[in-house]
């Protein structure tokens, strides 16, 4: 079967996570977003692609700052609320019922109920002609405990880390399993192993 190449996010899994803002008039703004990826290990930063209209990137726009958080597979519905299209002054923490959870580093709260929380800077935008790439810093990384061993890797089968295939009519909400294949770093690099 041969796609249209604007069709790429229906053969390409995705992670889904919110990201949660403050308005500049302190609105609270929580969004699915699933154009996010870290930048080449081991730095800091990641980045997302945005539509320009958005109350998300307005809001890292003007504070500079956001959080990401990861959402577990039960959390879908709380997804999907957010998903909607809300103006600026609407809550989203509130249509959602969304709990806050006080940030460390950022003025806008995480979610509560998530896997993960990674507070943010705004370190770049690169701006298109319709759409934008923001890099941000990860400034503060927290996991919750039942879901991490003392190493920091997540139990997936456990957390169930919210994923998605954005298909032609919708989004269908899916999330990971094992493949039963694991594979060492040093394993990647010619004469190392």
């Amino acid at each position: 079967m041969i796609l249209n190449p604007k069709r790429r996010e229906q053969v390409l899994p995705l992670p889904v996570v919110l990201i949660s803002t403050i308005s500049e008039e302190g609105v609270r703004n929580a969004a699915p977003w699933s154009n996010i990826t870290p930048i080449l290990r081991p730095l800091e930063e990641i980045v997302l692609a945005s539509w320009l209209k958005r109350d998300t990137l307005d809001n890292i726009r003007v504070t500079g700052e956001f959080v990401v958080n990861v959402p577990s597979a039960d959390m879908a519905e709380a997804v999907k609320i957010c998903s909607r299209n809300y103006p600026p002054e609407t809550d989203e923490f509130e249509e959602a019922n969304l709990a806050p959870r006080p940030s460390t580093k950022v003025a806008p709260p995480g979610i509560e109920g998530c896997i993960a929380w990674m507070e943010c800077e705004l370190v770049e935008e690169i701006l298109r002609e319709r759409f934008s790439l923001i890099v941000g810093r990860v400034v503060h990384l927290e996991a919750d405990d039942r879901y991490f061993d003392q190493e920091g890797n997540m139990d997936f089968e456990r957390a169930k880390p919210l994923s998605a295939i954005l298909g032609h009519q919708g989004v269908r909400y899916t999330r990971q399993v094992s493949a039963g294949s694991e594979q060492r770093y040093s394993e990647m690099f010619l004469g190392k192993g």
